[in-house]
């Protein structure tokens, strides 16, 4: 195998794109000029974006190799400032991305009145999807997926994917989980409903050996700067930078570990 395929991609997670970002959404939102910064660093970087879907492609052996330092840049939930602020940034540059939308988080017919902050429309979906930005799915109410039962996780996938593929006219191939949080059986289910890769976030590299249904992403906040965020994309002191994120998603998974395992004795005593 090639040595572009075993390459280390840095694919970066962002949420809202916002000048002033409610409490909810503060801390995972970087401003207008911060973002635009930002995609100036990647094309002074001569980062070449990708969308998930182009990335999983490669790495299943179409026969393509990966361009020279990719990167991927994804959003997640579906605010409006992706819209607003974002897509003028990356249409500047020609770049790539992908968004991946609860779809009852977003203005319109589904809407379950979840949405954290100012969201989309579909209108404002479709006028990105236009501009080449790749729309996959993130569940229809955003609920922690392992956690729920099988039924419940079946409708939060399906309707997610029924919803995006009746507004755009095809369906979404790439998917990712919210909060991050899966596990063999949601990753099983994900395949199952039609989804050919999904992103976690772990805070790392995406590796090709982590396979399409978990690769990994690192997180852009309000707090990274420059410097960090040319770290990031060169993929030096991950493991420092979210030393304390990563210490927290391991207390957190025997918590979540805990939950099911009570679900499940409950649903044998019944």
């Amino acid at each position: 195998m090639s040595a572009r395929h075993e390459a280390a991609v840095p694919i970066l997670m962002y949420h809202a794109v916002s000048s002033h970002p409610n409490d909810a959404t503060r801390g995972l939102s970087v401003s207008p000029s911060q973002f635009a910064e930002q995609m100036e660093l990647l094309a002074d970087h001569g980062r070449t974006p990708l969308t998930t879907a182009e990335l999983a492609t490669i790495w299943r052996g179409d026969g393509r190799t990966l361009p020279d330092r990719p990167v991927l840049i994804t959003f997640d939930d579906g605010y409006e400032g992706v819209h607003t602020h974002a897509l003028p940034a990356l249409a500047k540059h020609g770049f790539a991305a992908t968004l991946f939308v609860s779809t009852g988080w977003l203005r319109g017919a589904y809407d379950t009145g979840g949405g954290l902050d100012a969201m989309l429309d579909w209108d404002q979906v479709r006028a990105l999807a236009g501009q080449g930005v790749e729309i996959g799915g993130h569940s229809h109410t955003h609920p922690q997926l392992d956690q729920l039962d099988d039924a419940d996780l079946e409708f939060e996938l399906l309707r997610c994917r029924e919803i995006v593929t009746g507004e755009l006219g095809r369906a979404p191939r790439s998917f990712a989980y919210p909060y991050g949080h899966s596990d063999r059986r949601v990753r099983r289910a994900v395949r199952a409903i039609g989804f050919t890769q999904s992103l976690a976030v772990g805070n790392a590299l995406a590796r090709r050996r982590q396979g399409p249904y978990a690769l990994r992403r690192v997180t852009v906040r309000r707090s990274t700067d420059v410097t960090e965020f040319e770290r990031l994309i060169d993929g030096r002191d991950i493991g420092r930078t979210f030393a304390r994120d990563r210490a927290l998603t391991k207390g957190y998974a025997v918590v979540r570990r805990a939950r099911q395992a009570r679900r499940k004795a409950a649903r044998i005593r019944v």
